[in-house]
């Protein structure tokens, strides 16, 4: 009776959000190496030429954000620049205005673009549309279908929660009856010299089961990303069982040897963290609040970090915070990216993160047919 009903379950919320996992975990599979596609696809943007003839030292940040500004239309200013302390490395300067009322993704980006430029010569490499990128737009179907962020995202979380769902009845749907060697081999192995119907359900029931813990996974993290508050309460109750105190750190003096607070601070960071993988830079206009830098120390990892918050009055850090120091809930969520892309442990969980969304992509097709070839048997015997 139990199975029966978590059957009807299984099928109508599968039936519900299928084409949207499916769209999700197609573009979940790009995704997942968005950063090594674009970086070989697009060389002239993200790489300097000839990078032993640049001057040592880079140009000023300040000035090179009035350079980057320059090349775009009136109204449009540079909010963030993400920077690489490798010297054969671009910056690359954003330049974003959202609608967060926008229904289709045409009118999402009022405009989005950004500037590589050569940070020792001041050279503008390639202004991009970024609006119009491919991996944007395919980032942006992933996120909310290319439906906006106030109605595709509703739609992309609701989706993961019905998935979430489908995995945890899926798993009791898929428990033997009887641990017998005929059913567990049938549970745990595709047979693909059986007729379609029979491959088709092995597809669905055997690739789903070996790809739980992956797609529970992706899931959490989806959740994670879609609804802020269950963000919190995930880390408030995590953070409620690290019982213990994390030590305070100590907040360096900062010499102010430049001329604005956001060059002295970039040039102190950079000298502390000259082998970390990126800087990013969120221009903050208003004086009374802190201007931020935050170090990712790792290649392709948001987890593993630093991040200075500097007065932007007197240019001295006021707060501090490490990747190393945060409380449990506090810890997990800040490795919610990594965890969800399987950039947690290289390239290997990279790797494991692309076949298990094309596993979970597969599942709502395998289960679409189950239920179609249902649908006829049953049509056939009412006539």
């Amino acid at each position: 009776m139990v199975k029966k009903k978590l059957l009807w379950l299984h099928k109508w919320l599968g039936l519900l959000s299928g084409l949207v996992v499916l769209i999700v975990s197609l573009t979940g599979c790009l995704n997942v190496f968005q950063d090594e596609l674009q970086l070989m696809t697009h060389p002239e943007k993200f790489f300097i030429e000839k990078p032993n003839l640049q001057p040592s030292k880079t140009i000023a940040l300040c000035k090179l954000v009035s350079i980057a500004e320059k090349k775009l239309n009136p109204g449009e200013k540079i909010s963030r620049v993400d920077i690489f302390p490798q010297e054969n490395r671009t910056w690359v300067f954003r330049a974003i205005k959202t609608n967060k009322e926008a229904f289709f993704y045409s009118d999402y980006f009022t405009y989005y673009k950004r500037v590589f430029v050569n940070p020792y010569t001041g050279n503008v490499q390639v202004v991009e549309n970024t609006k119009t990128n491919f991996f944007q737009i395919v980032l942006q179907l992933h996120m909310n279908l290319l439906l906006g962020q106030k109605y595709g995202h509703v739609v992309v979380g609701f989706s993961t929660i019905f998935f979430a769902i489908l995995c945890l009845s899926g798993i009791v749907l898929w428990w033997p009856k009887k641990w017998k060697p005929k059913t567990i081999k049938d549970s745990f192995s595709i047979n693909f010299k059986a007729k379609s119907k029979r491959l088709n359900y092995d597809l669905h029931n055997v690739l789903g089961f070996y790809s739980l813990l992956v797609a529970l996974l992706f899931a959490f993290t989806g959740l994670v990303f879609a609804f802020p508050a269950f963000k919190k309460m995930v880390s408030n109750q995590l953070n409620a069982l690290d019982s213990k105190e994390k030590q305070k750190l100590s907040l360096p003096f900062i010499p102010q040897t430049a001329t604005t607070v956001l060059d002295n601070g970039l040039n102190y960071v950079l000298a502390q963290h000259s082998n970390a993988d990126q800087l990013s830079i969120r221009i903050q206009k208003d004086i009374s609040e802190p201007q931020d830098i935050q170090v990712r120390i790792e290649k392709n990892r948001t987890g593993v970090f630093y991040w200075y918050y500097f007065n932007q009055k007197n240019g001295q850090v006021e707060e501090l915070k490490t990747s190393d120091n945060l409380q449990l809930g506090s810890r997990v969520t800040s490795l919610n990216y990594d965890l969800h892309v399987g950039s947690i442990g290289g390239i290997y969980t990279k790797i494991l993160a692309f076949f298990g969304a094309l596993v979970c992509a597969s599942l709502p097709v395998t289960g679409f047919i189950i239920w179609l070839n249902k649908y006829k048997k049953s049509k056939l015997k009412r006539i």
